[in-house]
């Protein structure tokens, strides 16, 4: 009994090691990555098989599949900047804003604008009661026509003899101070109107006709929106790369993506020691009057940085070390660390021991290895090929 349970054992195990062996036989030959693993542990001796490096120099057989050289498309390297690029919010504002005030106080007789309305530099916009006023100039004027009628006939009587210069003297003097009573009665008069000082819009209005105002008093707000400033802060360190007349791009938080071009037209003197942050101001067109006084926007700066070697995002690869990408030298792939330093629609910026022109592996990556013959797919390979041996050869 005993016999025949170790015969049937002895016979499952063969049977098991002959299966196992046409295993890894199979996949020794088939699959390219399999070898690499023996040789890690260790049991390419214990199988009598060369080491992969031995075979790649041409001490054991070339390659491990009937395959031959494995068949791969490649892209060239290219060169590109970095961009970095600074994003801030920043307060819109007239590129120029007027309070209007009254000089003097007084009862509103006349409104010259509707609010909104554009106004035109010069303007009277508000009118005060001016009665008295007007009659103040009257008497100014009747004074200033009977000193000059004074003047008059004493500098005759002068002429004559029978006036002495003291009197005419007095007389002229007379005529001067009634000549400066008019244009203060005239300036009184012109102070009860009050006109726009610049051009732009009105805004609400705050007063009605019959009310009365006081000196000083703020009686409309008028914005020239033609185009819109905008401050915003930015880091200290991009303060270098700042300069006024560089571009920039605003986005309204009230019209989402709407996007605005504009310009960098001045940079503050000064750092904020709490924030580390330098004050901006830009400016930008107002066509169709959509922007306002007050708005919020995004405000987006582009820098242009350091250069950096450029691959086809299909060329990047990940390990348990990080990224690589597979180039193409002397026939064969080379593993090639690199750095992603920023990510674009047509291509990734990287960092890495690679030449600008130097084919890599697009298409084709899953079967490579170390030191694995390429053979290159597609109509440009022998252009790419000729572009990339002067840059091996820097």
């Amino acid at each position: 009994m005993w016999l025949n349970w170790i015969k049937s054992a002895l016979s499952q195990i063969i049977l098991a090691a002959i299966v196992i062996g046409a295993f890894l036989a199979l996949w020794v030959t088939q699959v390219p990555s399999a070898r690499p693993w023996l040789d890690q542990v260790g049991i390419s001796e214990m199988l009598g098989l060369p080491p992969v490096e031995a075979a790649e120099a041409g001490q054991g057989p070339r390659g491990y599949g009937p395959g031959g050289p494995t068949r791969v498309v490649i892209a060239p390297v290219g060169t590109g900047a970095l961009n970095d690029r600074i994003t801030a919010i920043g307060d819109g504002r007239a590129l120029r804003s007027v309070t209007v005030r009254a000089e003097t106080s007084g009862r509103i007789t006349e409104i010259g604008f509707r609010a909104g309305e554009m106004v035109e530099e010069g303007t009277v916009i508000f009118h005060l009661d001016d009665e008295a006023e007007r009659i103040a100039l009257d008497r100014a004027r009747l004074v200033l026509d009977d000193a000059r009628e004074d003047a008059d006939r004493l500098d005759r009587l002068r002429q004559a003899g029978s006036a002495t210069a003291v009197a005419l003297r007095e007389a002229e003097l007379a005529l001067r101070t009634a000549e400066l009573s008019v244009r203060q009665a005239e300036f009184d008069l012109d102070q009860r109107q009050v006109v726009a000082p610049i051009s732009g819009w009105m805004g609400l209005l705050e007063h009605e006709v019959g009310d009365r105002v006081s000196a000083t008093e703020e009686l409309a707000v008028i914005s020239d929106r033609s185009e819109i400033q905008i401050d915003f802060r930015v880091p200290e360190r991009i303060l270098t790369k700042l300069s006024p007349g560089m571009p920039l791009r605003a986005e309204p938080l009230a019209l989402p993506g709407v996007e605005i071009a504009g310009e960098v037209v001045a940079i503050d003197n000064q750092v904020d020691r709490n924030s580390r942050t330098v004050r901006v101001l830009g400016q930008l067109g107002n066509e169709g009057d959509r922007l306002r006084d007050g708005m919020s926007l995004t405000v987006s700066l582009s820098f242009e940085g350091e250069p950096f070697p450029t691959v086809d995002p299909l060329a990047v690869q990940w390990s348990s070390d990080g990224a690589f990408v597979w180039a193409v030298r002397e026939g064969k792939a080379t593993r090639v660390p690199i750095e992603i330093r920023q990510r674009n629609a047509q291509a990734v910026l990287v960092e890495g021991a690679l030449e600008t022109g130097e084919p890599v592996v697009i298409e084709g990556v899953q079967t490579l290895r170390p030191g694995a013959e390429v053979a290159i797919d597609g109509d440009d390979a022998a252009g790419l090929e000729a572009k990339a041996a002067p840059a091996r050869k820097s």
